[in-house]
């Protein structure tokens, strides 16, 4: 069995000490005539700019909404904003939106809003503009036309992602009070550390249950699970893995639910060794998955075989395969242990890892990879970083990178794997660029019937395994705790899309 180094519960009271852990938070015990709640998430975040914040924080916290949403039970995608739609033709969608909807400001949302913030949600994030893949926007009247440049099937399934969230984009200091139809409107943003929530007596839908919300972000597990245990939160976001039994000794509720989300390492396959099939396969062998399931998630993550979990129909079954040892992959790679070193032409087999602390299994899993190439002789240099995605996309200098993702948020294969394998896929960190797997790519963008998406994406999944261009590790469950006395109509979500909603109360 492996070590990690943890953290003690004294270093969490330090942390949470030092940086006033939830400094202007009000406690659990508030009255219920206040309906006042005190959330903490796991992720910070600069910016509340819903067309470009990563965290998704504007849909979490029930400040923005989307034309669409999914039906995190039946995997369907359900009204929202949009009432209904039409393919008109083969490219062309007919948007109808709901009536009587005002912004927060009491700006009406009307056909000609709508199209100016999915305009501005293309201009200003790549990954929206491949996504949507939208030549043209018209308003008809009360509705909207939007004309695909391609037929594209995934079309209307793709205005789940947050980044589509509609927003007033006249609205003043969208980075910091963006301007939603959400039931919560944005009192005052603290950037990385809270979000102040009021509601929006407003609202098109049932009216909130809460008056006012702390949205909070602490990117330490343990001082996130000492909030909740001292009253000072309410619902916490992935609470730390080691203290769940003695949560729910207190009487405290854990879910724990199955979700779309792969922790993965991600491969840099542009440039330096993991250019290599015969590395990055050696790699991929020397992860035991088993052991990162019971000793690092404690039991709360199934072994990953490939990027979707299993009940997915485009999930491929992998056939076993030989057991071969990082090793002798190696040596295939042309690389010979010298002196403890695995070394090719007189360098050795140094390698970079990327991981970040707000998922704080991720560096425990960097830790044990890095424990484990040591013992063959290689050498693992862990480097922690910040935001991975900006970090991925705007640098080279790194080989590895523990990396979490939602694959299938939709239902849809789609988007996983255009995202992370085409050329202009916004997720593609790895610098994926080959020709077989884009023409497949560009292929299933394009058909329509569900049989026949699913035998491509389950293709295309296989090739991917095939070329090892990224290695899957688990599946993780998502965690959140909370007193259920308390605190009344939480549910975690699959998707981890929607947290602060309308039906949220506390007694």
């Amino acid at each position: 069995m492996f070590t990690y180094k943890k953290w003690s519960r004294q270093t969490f009271v330090t942390v949470a000490i030092g940086t006033a852990l939830l400094s202007g938070c009000s406690p659990a015990t508030d009255s219920p005539k206040d309906q006042h709640l005190t959330f903490v998430y796991n992720f910070a975040t600069l910016s509340l700019d819903p067309h470009r914040d990563s965290s998704y924080v504007p849909l979490r916290a029930g400040v923005t909404e989307t034309l669409v949403r999914l039906d995190d039970d039946k995997l369907t995608v359900e009204p929202w904003l949009a009432k209904s739609w039409t393919n008109e033709s083969p490219t062309v969608w007919r948007i109808v939106l709901q009536k009587d909807i005002q912004f927060q400001n009491g700006e009406p949302l009307d056909a000609a809003a709508v199209k100016a913030s999915l305009e501005r949600s293309i201009r200003e994030n790549a990954g929206v503009k491949n996504a949507l893949n939208i030549k043209s926007i018209t308003v008809d009247g009360a509705d909207l036309l939007i004309e695909t440049r391609t037929v594209y099937p995934e079309f209307i399934s793709e205005l789940v992602n947050p980044n589509t969230a509609i927003i007033d984009i006249d609205a003043k200091r969208i980075d910091t009070q963006p301007v939603g139809t959400g039931p919560f409107a944005v009192r005052n943003f603290s950037p990385g550390t809270k979000v102040d929530l009021t509601r929006f007596d407003g609202y098109w839908g049932e009216r909130a249950k809460l008056e006012s919300v702390d949205f909070l972000f602490n990117e330490d597990a343990g001082a996130r699970t000492m909030a909740l245990q001292s009253g000072q939160a309410d619902v916490v976001y992935r609470p730390e893995v080691e203290s769940v039994d003695q949560l729910k000794n207190k009487g405290l509720t854990v879910e724990a639910v199955e979700t779309f989300r792969v922790h993965q390492l991600t491969m840099n396959v542009s440039n330096g060794p993991m250019q290599s099939l015969p590395v990055r396969q050696a790699i991929d062998a020397l992860v035991d998955r088993d052991e990162l399931v019971d000793h690092v998630l404690q039991g709360y993550a199934t072994v990953a075989t490939g990027p979707f979990i299993q009940s997915f129909p485009f999930a491929p079954t992998y056939e076993k395969q030989t057991q071969r040892t990082a090793v002798s992959y190696l040596k295939q790679a042309g690389y010979t242990l010298q002196d403890g070193q695995m070394q090719k032409n007189g360098q050795p087999l140094t390698l970079t890892l990327l991981t970040y602390s707000a998922r704080p299994d991720l560096p425990l899993i960097a830790q044990v990879l890095q424990d484990d190439a040591k013992k063959i002789g290689v050498t693992i240099k862990i480097k922690q970083i910040d935001v991975p995605e900006e970090y991925m996309s705007s640098h080279r200098d790194w080989d590895l990178a523990t990396y979490s993702n939602l694959t299938a948020p939709r239902g849809d294969a789609g988007y996983y794997l255009h995202a992370t394998y085409h050329p202009q896929g916004g997720l593609n960190f790895s610098g994926v660029n080959d020709p077989s797997l884009t023409r497949q790519l560009d292929r299933l963008k394009r058909t329509v019937k569900p049989a026949e998406r699913n035998v491509l994406a389950e293709q295309i999944a296989r090739e991917v395994d095939a070329k090892q261009l990224n290695s899957f590790l688990l599946h993780p469950s998502t965690l959140v705790a909370y007193d259920k006395t308390h605190v009344k109509g939480w549910k975690t979500e699959k998707s981890e899309y929607y947290m602060i909603t309308n039906q949220l109360e506390v007694r």
